[in-house]
């Protein structure tokens, strides 16, 4: 049962990093206080391209991984002798 608490803890802290590097690579939305009042109109119009669905599917299965490395985590701490 420690291997394997091991490995779910490498999991979890490999794909911490790669979660926040991920969601740090994403293209800015908005432009902050500029936004609320309109300023930001034509910036919301332009589509995603291929990097950003690709960027999109990777940060989502990242964060899939990650959180079933939580809850696997828990479980074992749970039902730990």
């Amino acid at each position: 049962m420690d291997a394997l608490r091991i490995g779910l803890q490498v999991i979890l802290v490999l794909t911490s990093i790669v979660l926040v590097l991920t969601i740090l690579m994403h293209k800015g939305k908005g432009g902050g206080m500029s936004d609320m009042f309109g300023g930001g109109l034509s910036s919301s119009m332009s589509s995603s391209g291929v990097a950003e669905r690709n960027l999109n599917r990777i940060t989502i299965g990242t964060a899939v991984l990650w959180g079933t490395a939580i809850v696997l985590l828990g479980l074992i701490e749970k039902f730990a002798v």
